[in-house]
């Protein structure tokens, strides 16, 4: 690991609520090589007290967990003001455990057994894309966003359609934004994955085309002839611009 990571990553604060001692040891001691301050909880009800109760800059959450479920946490954390960055560790592996954990507001999943490398490259990934979202927000201009009936409040970081308020995932409100601050632009998947995940990696495209299904449900009256979220046929995706919705 290079000083210069070293440098940028020292002081995060990472809480790991995993009840395999092995494993969590093993994902600790390679945090810390990067510099991260780690915290240990191995049961549910312990892990969710220390995130709520510490300013922690990633939580790594495993789904199964005596005394609390990794979901009920997750669930929990969510329902607060403050926003913690979840890695929600898993053994299952089926589609829609995967999209359970991301609609209980999961920022990203890793499915056991996983490369300890991949793991410390998505963590690095998490930090890049909160100081980058750090940085934008800094510059970018508060308030809200109009596309058609669509108003984001990006300081609330809520979405009404019309008069109703929409229930979005931190990463789906993320993505939305994303589009919302430069409507009809064309996004490949490959740089919404790094923009608003953090990484590229090839592979992982189908992540893309989950969230943006899932999205166009919300959204869209009609997810199959969506009018805000567009294909770009053989480019990717785009926010239509307000004139035309």
């Amino acid at each position: 690991m290079s000083n210069a990571w070293n440098r940028r990553a020292v002081n995060r604060k990472v809480l790991i609520v995993e009840d395999d001692a092995d494993l969590a040891r093993l994902v600790s001691l390679h945090l810390g090589d990067i510099g991260c301050e780690v915290t240990h909880a191995a049961d549910g009800v312990t892990g969710l007290d220390l995130a709520a109760g510490g300013a922690f800059d990633l939580i790594i959450l495993d789904l199964m967990l005596p005394g609390m479920s990794g979901m009920e946490i997750c669930h929990s954390l969510r329902t607060r003001s403050s926003y913690t960055p979840i890695l929600m560790l898993t053994a299952k592996s089926t589609e829609l455990d995967r999209i359970s954990g991301l609609e209980a507001g999961a920022d990203d999943y890793l499915t056991k057994p996983f490369s300890i490398l991949e793991l410390v490259a998505r963590v690095k990934a998490v930090f890049r894309r909160m100081a980058a979202l750090s940085g934008e927000e800094s510059q970018a201009p508060r308030g809200t966003l109009e596309v058609g009936d669509l108003v984001i409040d990006i300081d609330r970081r809520q979405v009404c359609l019309g008069d109703n308020e929409l229930t979005l995932t931190a990463r789906e409100f993320d993505l939305l934004l994303h589009f919302a601050r430069s409507p009809g632009r064309v996004y490949t998947r490959a740089q919404l994955l790094d923009s608003v995940w953090g990484y590229s990696h090839s592979g992982y495209e189908h992540t893309v085309n989950s969230h943006i299904n899932r999205l166009r449900a919300k959204i869209e009256l009609d997810p199959r002839n969506p009018c805000y979220i567009k294909t770009v046929w053989g480019a990717g995706y785009k926010l239509a611009e307000s004139r035309q919705v």
